[in-house]
């Protein structure tokens, strides 16, 4: 009986399972501390957790953005791996570390001039009285400066832990940011309620911890690294000169800007919908930020089967297979889907539980508990949008991804958001279903797209050379 095309055999699910497990506990175990994070400073009260939650949009849009740069440049980092250019690997890391930085400092510079301006922009609503508006304002400038030395390690972190992806290892960067949830978690509890002699700082302190931990993590990946330079050829004499060859840097430019600025888009986009849902109160912006919380457990196999995708389809594109890129892209469509199938029933399975872990007024519990349901309910249609943008990203079409993403949410999830919170009397959940589901346009856009094969390319040769062509020179 033949296996239909898009079941794998054992060495597919060898190779995915190799990369996935590390990237799935990496993001289970961040995301499970970021949990017990977010309960921590929810046991402050209501004032406190969306003051946080309003720092996290802020800091959000910065992580994408990195996430972005960072990306861009793996198209073209793991096509070299594949086709086993070392020069060209460590050029793509050099790149990676100029620009990320420089974008970080000017974000955190133009942040930490206008907060007071930013973070009104969540909290312009009638429904919320003056002096919430002048505490959680307090609260969120406590934590916000606090954080922002610590974005600069983050993105460090990430150009390191990019550029180990890229060559398959996935086990590092595992390691170093289950070292940091550890450590954050440990200094969430000292700090936060000040136990064993420490200071009581509160939101204060949950910045402090997660600055601490983002050090630690940096410190540890950067070694590792350095320690292992016969592993990782790319960071193999990578500082002797901060030099890239012109035409490296225009190609990533080009193929990587659009990605970069959909990864900002699609930020700002998001960032607008909790925009306006916070016009309904700050209860609301409690209920959505501890939802989404709860929602990034949840999604833990989604991120990582997105960052597996790219390195798998990134790799058998750059070593010039078209077609077993093709095929693995059906069988990562198939196991993306089958699998949040079961992670949105456990998600549904908890929408009872988790609201009373937290510290806030029943009213926000109920309002959490039918957020959580909803999000269950449409997890697998995020994954398979999830799964469909890496997919073709993977080959550099991040043209597309731009228009398929980032334009799809501003003028689809972006525009129902804003419509039925400001000009409708509808409740929150029911506009939270309309904004959930409406990926379900993405997903019919999608697919005849994956079937296509259009996105299926070496980026690569744009260098000059073909894949083969740059395994004999090296």
């Amino acid at each position: 009986m033949k296996t239909p095309r898009f079941i794998g055999d054992k060495p597919f699910y060898r190779r995915l399972l190799i990369l996935l497990v590390p990237l799935v506990l990496q993001e289970a175990i961040t995301n499970f501390v970021g949990l017990l994070d977010n309960i921590m400073v929810g046991r402050l009260g209501t004032a406190q957790i969306s003051a946080v939650a309003i720092d996290t949009q802020l800091i959000f849009v910065l992580n994408l953005l990195i996430f972005g740069l960072v990306c861009g440049s793996s198209i073209y980092g793991s096509q070299f791996v594949g086709s086993g250019n070392e020069e060209g690997m460590k050029n793509t890391f050099r790149y990676k570390l100029v620009v990320t930085l420089s974008v970080t400092v000017l974000f955190v510079a133009g942040i930490f001039i206008f907060s007071d301006e930013v973070i009104l922009l969540y909290m312009k609503s009638d429904a919320n009285a003056v002096e919430d508006v002048e505490l959680t304002l307090s609260y969120a400038k406590e934590y916000l400066y606090v954080m922002l030395p610590g974005l600069i390690l983050f993105a460090l972190t990430q150009v390191y832990s990019s550029s180990l992806k890229d060559t398959g290892e996935t086990v590092t960067p595992m390691i170093a940011s289950s070292i940091a949830v550890v450590i954050n978690l440990i200094f969430n509890y000292l700090f936060i309620f000040g136990k064993f002699g420490f200071p009581e700082l509160g939101v204060t302190g949950a910045a402090v911890a997660t600055v601490i931990s983002r050090f630690i993590e940096t410190f540890f990946i950067i070694f590792r690294t350095h320690r292992r330079k016969e592993r990782f050829a790319f960071i193999r004499g990578a500082y002797r000169s901060l030099r890239i060859p012109f035409s490296l840097v225009k190609n990533i430019t080009i193929t990587g800007l659009p990605l970069v600025c959909n990864e900002l888009l699609w930020s700002l986009g998001t960032t607008f919908i909790n925009m306006n849902y916070s016009t309904r109160g700050l209860d609301v912006v409690a209920a959505v930020q501890i939802n989404t919380t709860v929602w990034n457990l949840f999604c833990v196999i989604m991120f990582a089967i997105g960052n597996a995708a790219a390195i798998m389809l990134g790799q058998r594109l750059g070593a010039g297979d078209i077609d077993g890129a093709k095929a693995d892209s059906s069988r990562l469509f198939f196991f993306t889907v089958a699998s949040h199938v079961v992670m949105g029933a456990l998600l549904i399975s908890t929408s009872g539980l988790i609201p009373q872990i937290y510290n806030v007024e029943p009213e926000v519990k109920a309002l959490i508990t039918k957020l959580i349901i909803i999000a269950g309910l449409s997890l697998p249609i995020h994954s398979m949008a999830h799964i469909s943008y890496f997919t073709i990203r993977s080959g550099g079409k991040t043209l597309i991804t731009l228009l398929f993403d980032s334009v799809y949410t501003w003028c689809i999830p972006v525009m129902i958001s804003l419509f039925l919170c400001r000009f409708t009397s509808l409740s929150i959940p029911v506009i939270f279903f309309c904004v959930q589901f409406s990926d379900i346009i993405k997903v019919i856009i999608a697919i005849p797209m994956l079937k296509s094969g259009f996105w299926a390319q070496s980026v690569i040769n744009k260098e000059g050379l073909s894949a083969e062509e740059m395994r004999e020179a090296k």
